[in-house]
């Protein structure tokens, strides 16, 4: 729990100018998963969300909300950041949807309210796993299903942190990749491939399939610089995680 405050100044520090660098490729169309915005389409990782009850974790400026609530979807867009949800507000236009603020680690939820949570660089990203995980699976009804998108181990342990860039060079530990720090104290998560199994597993959830999103040669990343630039066609980058509730 302690990087929910942290966690939550940084991205009201940087909301602004965060949707300003990012929002149009973000929302330049939907379904768009990630930093390399593969299309849904292509990866057939959500389904048809029509008539689903859907709770999207971290939903930022709701580009992805938005999209999901205009296809049918009963969505709610949750974020730990008000900032984030202000621009969320400001941009939801005809498919309205509720906002709602607070921490994946403590999702304010009934057990079962949920056809579908999902989140793509959201709060998986931005909460403990091990705290985390449990909520999403609590507020599942059962048969519902966690669908999210994260960095990729190997995208992290090959990240240069003195350069400021993704390379072909191991640079942290495997290992070691538990938690990450961010600028202005801020946190972020990762987790093994073997510990995130793990997690899935002890929260009583069925992994159906695991995607490692490859980007064409020559599609751009947004986010991070990766030397070489066609770093992920190469090597994972991402995981896209679809998991269910027995």
């Amino acid at each position: 729990m302690d990087s929910i405050p942290a966690n939550r100044r940084f991205w009201n520090q940087i909301s602004s100018s965060y949707q300003h660098e990012h929002d149009p490729r973000i929302g330049a169309a939907p379904r768009l998963w990630g930093m390399y915005a593969i299309p849904d389409a292509h990866l057939h990782a959500l389904g048809d969300v029509t008539g689903k009850r859907v709770l999207e974790l971290g939903c930022g400026a709701g580009q992805w909300s938005r999209s999901l609530a205009a296809e049918g979807a009963t969505v709610v867009g949750f974020d730990l950041s008000e900032a984030q949800l202000t621009a969320a507000a400001g941009a939801m236009g005809a498919a309205r949807y509720p906002l709602v603020q607070g921490a994946a680690e403590l999702l304010p939820f009934a057990a079962g309210s949920f056809d579908l949570v999902f989140c793509d660089h959201g709060g998986l990203s931005w909460a403990p796993p091990h705290l985390a995980v449990p909520q999403a699976a609590r507020v599942l009804r059962r048969g519902g299903r966690l669908v999210f998108n994260t960095a990729s181990p190997w995208f992290e342990a090959c990240y240069d942190d003195t350069a400021s860039r993704v390379t072909t060079t191991l640079h942290q530990d495997y290992f070691g990749l538990n938690s990450i720090t961010e600028g202005r104290g801020a946190t972020s998560y990762q987790l093994t491939y073997g510990d995130w199994i793990r997690t899935l597993r002890g929260a009583g959830l069925i992994i159906d399939d695991l995607i490692e999103p490859r980007p064409d040669p020559g599609t751009p990343n947004d986010y991070n610089r990766t030397d070489p630039p066609d770093w992920a066609h190469h090597w994972p980058a991402e995981m896209l995680w679809i998991t269910h509730k027995p």
